[in-house]
């Protein structure tokens, strides 16, 4: 993982914990976001409008997004391909 890598995800987890005000601590990759850790589809849209605006890439409503790793996977392989 690079510094690129590093930082998508620290930022990723630190906009997923503040929708719920949870410790980024607890969100770890496998984490799934509404059976492990209680989030709602209201909560997991807000996750990704929020996204979408900080990295400025859109999250299609087929994609499968559960864990905390899928969101951090989807926006680490999109931003770095708008990048190149």
């Amino acid at each position: 993982m690079d510094t690129t890598d590093r930082t998508i995800k620290k930022e990723v987890v630190q906009i997923i914990s503040k929708t719920k005000r949870i410790r980024p601590a607890r969100l770890q990759a496998k984490a799934n976001l509404m059976q492990d850790i209680g989030f709602d589809p209201v909560d997991v849209v807000d996750i990704i409008l929020e996204l979408e605006k900080n990295f400025h890439i859109t999250i299609p409503d087929e994609v499968p997004i559960d864990t905390v790793g899928d969101f951090i996977e989807y926006v680490s392989t999109h931003v770095i391909r708008k990048a190149s």
